[in-house]
Parts: structure tokens; sequence; C-alpha cells
């Protein structure tokens, strides 16, 4: 059981870096256009979609990928009090 969660909990914590590596890449022109951004947008893109449409980007700043790193640490947070309650019943 703790590998599940192990593995849960790690495959979001890649995750989130997946997200951090592909929201700087908007730093750099012509980052994104490189097979590895288009690799990254094919990953990261749908999960930020949704925010990016119920957040508006407050001028030039999105804060969309904000809410969604707080939506994962919550999902993370969610496994761990999950995990503590299957292992109560157990």
């Amino acid at each position: 059981m703790d590998y599940v969660l192990t593995f849960l909990t790690t495959l979001i914590q890649v995750y989130s870096y997946a997200l951090i590596i592909y929201i700087l890449m908007s730093w750099f022109p012509n980052a994104r256009e490189t097979r590895f951004g288009q690799l990254l947008a094919a990953i990261c893109e749908p999960y930020l979609e949704p925010f990016r449409r119920v957040i508006p980007p407050l001028g030039i700043i999105d804060i969309s990928p904000i809410i969604a790193f707080i939506v994962l640490e919550f999902a993370t947070r969610g496994l761990y009090a999950l995990f503590d309650i299957l292992k109560a019943q157990f």
C-alpha cells in the first residue's frame, strides 16, 4: 500500500517539475517550439487549460499555473489522508 502512495506522490512531483519547466520556457524565445517544448506542451496544456478558462490573466501575468500547483498540492495531501484512512481500517 505504501508503494502505491509513494508512486502516486512521486508522479505528482515529477509532473510539478514538468509544469515548472514548461512555465519557465515561456521566458525564452522559441523554447516552446522545440521538440522538448512541444512534448511538455502536450503533457502540461491539458491540465493548465481548464484553469486558464476560469482564471483570466492579470495584465501580462497568468496566475492560473499558481492555482494549478495549489490543486496538485491538495491532491497530494488528499492522497496522504486517504491512505491514512485506509491504513486505519486494515
